[in-house]
C-alpha cells in the first residue's frame, strides 16, 4: 500500500452521503484543501458516481493524488475497487481504498479500536467490531432499513402530519411545517413521488422535529422512537461481536440527527440502563477522518475485512 505518511504523496479522502459528497486532501497526514459536490444516488449505480466525484475533487484541488480513500453510503460489502480504479485511468490515482461509510463513520469516530459505532444521517448504520469479526447492522436503504435515521424521522414527520390534517391522529406542529412547503397538501405525496432528491428532501423534516421535539409531544414520541431503534442497533451489533458481554463497550453516535437532543438523551439513557458502564465516545473526528484512517488500519485488525483495496502501477503524468 501506498504509505500515506510519505511526504510527497497525497491522499484523497471522499466522503460520499446521500445529500452531500465531500472530499479532502491531505498530505503527510495534513490537511490541505476541501470541496463539497452533491450526494450519490443509492438507487443508482455507485461507482460512475464516485469516479465523477474522484475527478471533480481532482479539479478542484488541481492535485495530483497517489491514494483514494472512499467511504461511500449504500456501498456493497463485495464493491470492486479495482473497477473504480480502471474508472480513474489517467488521473494518477495509485491506490482505492473503498468501504461502506459505516466503515469510515467508526474509524472517524473511535479509530481502529472494538466497539460499535452507529451513525444517523439521512440514512443509519451501526457497525460492531470485535477480536476479529465485525457486524454490521441495518444500512439497508429508506425502503427497507435505516431505522431511527434522518429520512425515517422525516418519514415520520409527514405522516404524523398527514394523519393530524385527516383527523386520524394528534394535533402537531409538524402541519403546518408541513403546509409551508406545499401548495396543496393533499398533493404532497405526488410531489414527492416523482423528485428525484426525495430521499434527501424527505430527510431534512429531521431538522423541524429536532426543533420541535421539546414543546410538541409528536415530535417528541418521534425522536424518541427513533433513538429506541438506534440504540437497539448498537445492541444487536455489541452481541454479534462478543463485546455486549463487556462491562464498558466503548460506543460513538455519529451523524446529524443526533443534534436532537431529546434523541440523543434517549439513545445514552437507554444504553445506560442496559450497561451502566458503557463508555460513550465523543466523535474524535468526522467521516473524512475515517476515509484518511483506512490507510493506517493495524494489518491484525478485524477492519481490514471490510476495506476493498486496489492498486496500480501508474504514476502522475508530468
Amino acid at each position: 500500500m501506498v504509505d500515506p505518511g510519505d511526504s510527497e504523496g497525497t491522499v484523497l479522502c471522499l466522503d460520499a452521503g446521500q445529500t452531500i459528497t465531500r472530499t479532502q486532501f491531505r498530505r503527510n497526514g495534513t490537511v490541505i484543501g476541501e470541496s463539497e459536490h452533491a450526494g450519490v444516488l443509492t438507487d443508482r449505480p455507485l461507482l460512475p458516481q464516485l469516479a465523477t466525484a474522484v475527478r471533480s475533487g481532482l479539479h478542484a484541488a488541481d492535485s495530483t493524488v497517489d491514494v483514494a480513500a472512499i467511504g461511500v453510503s449504500g456501498l456493497v460489502d463485495n464493491a470492486d475497487a479495482s473497477e473504480l480504479l480502471d474508472m480513474l485511468a489517467g488521473t494518477g490515482i495509485r491506490e482505492v481504498l473503498l468501504a461502506h461509510d459505516s466503515t469510515t463513520s467508526y474509524l472517524g469516530a473511535i479509530g481502529d479500536e472494538l466497539g460499535a459505532v452507529v451513525a444517523a444521517g439521512t440514512g443509519s448504520v451501526t457497525l460492531a467490531v470485535g477480536a476479529t469479526r465485525t457486524a454490521r447492522v441495518d444500512g439497508w436503504g429508506y425502503l427497507i432499513g435505516d431505522a431511527g435515521s434522518g429520512f425515517w424521522i422525516g418519514r415520520a414527520a409527514l405522516d404524523r402530519a398527514m394523519q393530524a390534517h385527516d383527523g386520524r391522529g394528534a394535533p402537531t406542529a409538524l402541519t403546518a411545517v408541513v403546509r409551508r412547503d406545499f401548495d396543496d397538501l393533499e398533493e404532497a405525496y405526488l410531489e414527492l413521488q416523482a423528485d428525484e432528491l426525495k430521499v434527501s428532501r424527505i430527510a431534512g423534516y429531521a431538522q423541524s422535529v429536532a426543533e420541535l421535539a421539546a414543546t410538541d409531544m409528536v415530535c417528541r414520541r418521534i425522536s424518541e422512537e427513533a433513538a429506541d431503534l438506534l440504540a437497539h442497533a448498537v445492541f444487536a451489533g455489541l452481541r454479534r461481536v462478543g463485546q455486549a458481554e463487556r462491562e464498558d463497550p466503548m460506543v460513538g453516535a455519529v451523524g446529524n440527527a443526533f443534534r436532537n437532543t431529546v434523541l440523543r438523551d434517549r439513545f445514552e439513557q437507554v444504553l445506560r440502563d442496559q450497561l451502566p458502564k458503557l463508555r460513550f465516545v465523543e466523535g474524535r473526528g468526522n467521516g473524512l477522518d475515517g476515509c484518511y484512517r483506512m490507510t493506517l488500519v493495524a494489518p491484525d485488525s478485524a477492519l481490514r475485512q471490510r476495506i476493498n483495496r486496489a492498486t496500480s502501477s501508474e504514476r502522475p503524468q508530468d
